[in-house]
């Protein structure tokens, strides 16, 4: 009886053992707001997020009373002011600004066109941010064409663009990717400029306007100004310079361009207000849009449907009542279309406290319903995310990924290591309203808007709230690899915002 009993409490230790080693291999469930006890702080700023949101009155006093926000002119003085008021009106705690600066200011002045030959007519143009100017009184010079796709062989041969107006077109197949040619069309730009070409017709990248009859401006890089007027023009115009080109006719034109630069550097700042945390102040989630916009209209959803998303989240979460764990700073970012400055300075002059934020949640991607949240490459942070993102279902249905988005005030964040989320969009409507006359208050529904900034609310309270911290800053090496592995790299590189060297390089397939 004893070997039998002896062999039966080994055979039980074994067993033990083995689901102490499986439970040891498995990871715990992930918890949502229906597990981790936050989900009645949420229905509370849920109902007043739907119920009682000011945020499509906040965007009506943005593009009406403030309207066009150009980062470094009044017009942005005046945004950053209203920012400030509101957030102290709202109720948020230490509401202040933090000054920035930025490299050099601009302003918009004049932009004509004329068709010379082989007909004439008045051509519609815009010019792009932070370009130059033609000769007063302006130019006029033959059209030459610039293949967008070949752009190496267009830099060692601008010196046949000299007197002329430059028209980029696409021939053949890309050499490079999208994402690298808006990099090198800057160097392009460049050399054009030393040739002494009169303008080039490209618009942002190089790219054609979308829409009947609207163009776009926007950066052309980085933190950069070039020289060279830059110009947008109607797909209705541009159509019929290229067909006049592909025909084999001579084109001539005229453009008079008149833009101002500053002699040196301006200032701006970010608008920041909080909800202090009741456990870990001292940890921070950051909440942000960015304040500026272009100046052809409103800038109504670029990014006025996101600071006022910011500031609608806020208030929900104020009017609710409920203070969470750890402090939701809520910030409106300036300088983002002249390159992320903003949100650069901010990481910048928080460095000390990066270790103790979250990440930072953003929305940036225009007018429609929020559809995703793109956890900026932190693949790590999916499986406690989708808990989260099932718990707000009935609102609506919102997928979970880790991809990154470097053209918004994510990229900051993501490159501490932190998770720069992303709340990406459905809004097909932005292709035409995107940095053009069109982005008016006109294309804003009310309804999704105030959905959108009520999702903004829950998820900022849910992450600064939950038990257990969402996440820490990876070390660099790691964010290094998770950004290569992103193919973010090659772009960041280009422009001169990559930090890590050769970290997380995979050195087997060097040779």
């Amino acid at each position: 009886m004893r070997n039998v009993f002896a062999k039966v409490v080994v055979g039980l230790l074994i067993c033990a053992g083995a689901s102490r080693a499986l439970l040891a291999n498995e990871k715990p469930a992930a918890k949502g707001p229906d597990e981790d006890g936050t989900k009645p702080a949420l229905v509370e700023i849920a109902g007043e997020g739907e119920m009682n949101s000011h945020a499509f009155q906040y965007l009506t006093e943005l593009s009406d009373e403030v309207g066009a926000r150009v980062t470094g002119t009044p017009a942005a003085q005046k945004a950053i002011d209203w920012g400030t008021a509101k957030m102290k009106a709202i109720g948020l705690e230490d509401v202040h600004t933090e000054k920035w600066q930025m490299w050099r200011g601009w302003t918009r002045g004049t932009a004509e066109a004329e068709l010379i030959a082989p007909t004439r007519h008045k051509l519609s143009i815009d010019v792009m941010g932070w370009t130059g100017s033609t000769p007063t009184g302006g130019a006029e010079g033959d059209l030459v064409t610039a293949n967008l796709f070949n752009l190496d062989e267009e830099i060692k041969n601008a010196g046949r663009l000299a007197g002329r107006v430059v028209l980029m077109v696409r021939k053949g197949e890309p050499k490079e990717g999208a994402r690298p040619i808006f990099a090198q069309f800057g160097d392009f730009l460049k050399a054009a400029a030393d040739a002494r070409a009169i303008a080039v017709i490209g618009g942002q990248g190089g790219s054609k306007a979308s829409g009947m009859h609207l163009t776009h401006t926007g950066i052309l890089g980085f933190e950069a100004d070039f020289t060279i007027p830059v110009v947008s023009m109607t797909v209705e115009d541009q159509g019929q310079l290229e067909r006049y080109v592909e025909s084999g006719k001579n084109v001539r034109v005229r453009f008079n361009v008149q833009n101002t630069f500053t002699n040196g550097p301006v200032e701006s700042a970010n608008v920041i207000g909080e909800v202090r945390g009741r456990e870990h102040p001292e940890e921070v989630v950051v909440v942000g849009g960015h304040l500026d916009s272009w100046d052809l209209s409103e800038g109504a959803t670029d990014n006025g449907t996101g600071s006022t998303s910011v500031l609608a989240a806020a208030e929900a979460i104020v009017r609710s009542g409920r203070r969470p764990r750890r402090t939701i700073r809520f910030v409106l970012f300036t300088g983002e279309e002249q390159g992320l400055l903003g949100s650069f300075a901010y990481v910048k002059q928080h460095k000390a406290e990066m270790a103790n934020h979250l990440g930072d949640l953003v929305l940036d991607s225009g007018q429609g319903p929020v559809k995703e949240f793109q956890l900026g490459g932190r693949d790590d942070l999916v499986a406690s995310f989708r808990p989260f993102a099932k718990a707000i279902a009935n609102i609506r249905d919102v997928t979970v990924n880790d991809k990154v988005e470097s053209g918004t005030d994510t990229l900051p964040f993501s490159l501490e290591g932190l998770p720069g989320i992303n709340m990406d969009q459905d809004s097909p409507e932005y292709k035409y309203t995107h940095h053009s006359a069109a982005d008016a208050l006109e294309t804003v529904k009310p309804d999704v808007l105030a959905q959108n900034a009520t999702l903004m609310a829950l998820a900022a309270y849910w992450i600064a709230d939950r038990p257990e911290r969402l996440a820490s800053p990876w070390p660099a090496e790691r964010t290094a690899k998770m950004l290569r592995e992103q193919h973010e790299e090659e772009l960041l590189k280009a422009f001169k915002i990559w930090p890590f060297g050769d970290l997380g390089e995979d050195k087997s397939t060097k040779p």
